[in-house]
């Protein structure tokens, strides 16, 4: 917002300029007055000799010149004071933060350009200093990164290299032995890929993936979900079934990126629920936005967990995860999606059952019905 011009440090310049002339002619005839009072009227000697002295070898003009000079210069010094010191003020400040110091600040209360400057000087340290501690905690974050895949790529690596050591020195007493050991290594090799895959997934992800946005029915999309998990789930002891309030929930998505986040909570489900129980795909209207619960009845995630489970490589119990062959990247990875979609994903757990909840911005229908 554009100050009053008058509140410019220009204008002040020029008013305070204007106003020492003022005051300094107005000194001068005070000070002439005085004098030719004292020389006239009160007749001290030291004062008389003075004015006789500098009459006679300067002259009076000169005298009033040089005395005219003197008191424009203090006046208008005076006058400036608070201006000389707010930019003595920014240029220590400023020194301040060239020396590494972010957590200096310019308390400048001025409604002036100084004021605005220290504002803007302010300003730029507080984002100085966040983008410093972003950059430090992105590369915390990726040592982290690193020391993590590292230790989670070896477990699997060193398993396979041990068993196929095993064949490759011809230990093992018969052909079933063999086939054993070769199908340990194969596992170990799947569940090595599955991580491989999930971590490339969540690091392009995180490097800002694009999406392919187009509308979709979460409706039609969790109805489809349920039929290509219903022989899965039976298999492993379970049964699926949807419960939606409406047939049609329209949102802006990728569906093939949307996808991998129900695919990977239905796997969850099918690994951690009980057998003969029920995992249930539920969507209601909440506001202007759809909610898509995936509930499972199964052991449940301790309370101290569940503000974890998102993090990257976080196992609520690591030696389940590593049967199931679980990255630990899953949740990391779903949230990252819900999050690019404008949405958010939350999960509580309780005696009875676990759910994930998952809201997302809801758009009219494209044929404008629904």
């Amino acid at each position: 917002m554009n100050k009053p011009w008058y509140k410019s440090i220009r204008w002040k310049l020029l008013f305070t300029f204007a106003l020492s002339i003022v005051l300094t002619l107005g000194s001068l005839a005070l000070l002439v007055g005085m004098a030719s009072l004292v020389y006239t009227e009160m007749r001290i000697p030291l004062i008389n000799s003075l004015i006789r002295f500098t009459a006679s070898n300067l002259g009076v003009v000169p005298s009033l010149v040089i005395a005219g000079l003197a008191l424009f210069i203090l006046i208008y010094f005076l006058l400036n004071r608070r201006l000389i010191k707010n930019v003595e003020k920014i240029t220590e400040t400023v020194q301040h933060i060239a020396d590494g110091n972010l957590d200096a600040q310019c308390d400048i209360v001025s409604n002036d350009e100084l004021g605005r400057l220290a504002d803007n000087i302010n300003m730029m340290t507080r984002r100085l200093k966040q983008s410093m501690e972003e950059e430090r905690q992105a590369e915390r974050t990726k040592n982290e990164l690193v020391t993590s895949v590292s230790h989670d790529l070896r477990t699997p690596l060193t398993s396979i290299i041990g068993y196929l050591g095993l064949v490759e020195q011809d230990r093992y007493r018969d052909e079933v032995e063999l086939r054993h050991y070769t199908n340990i290594a194969y596992e170990k090799a799947q569940r090595l890929n599955v991580m491989i895959n999930d971590l490339f997934e969540y690091t392009r992800m995180n490097g800002g993936m694009a999406l392919r946005m187009k509308p979709l029915n979460v409706a039609e999309m969790a109805g489809q979900l349920c039929v290509h998990y219903r022989y899965p789930m039976e298999q492993a002891g379970l049964s699926i079934r949807m419960n939606s309030q409406a047939d049609q929930y329209w949102v802006e998505a990728d569906p093939d990126k949307l996808v991998r986040v129900f695919d990977n909570l239905l796997t969850n489900a099918m690994s951690y629920a009980q057998p003969g129980t029920l995992v249930e795909i539920g969507l209601r209207r909440s506001g202007n936005r759809v909610a898509i619960t995936v509930n499972s009845c199964g052991e449940p995630i301790p309370e101290q967990d569940l503000p974890y489970i998102f993090d990257r490589f976080y196992r609520v119990e690591k030696s389940r995860s590593e049967e199931t062959g679980g990255s630990g990247l899953g949740l990391a990875i779903s949230k990252t999606i819900v999050e690019l979609h404008g949405g958010t994903i939350t999960a509580a757990s309780d005696m009875e059952s676990t759910r994930f909840t998952i809201e997302l911005p809801c758009i009219a229908s494209p044929s404008g019905t629904g």
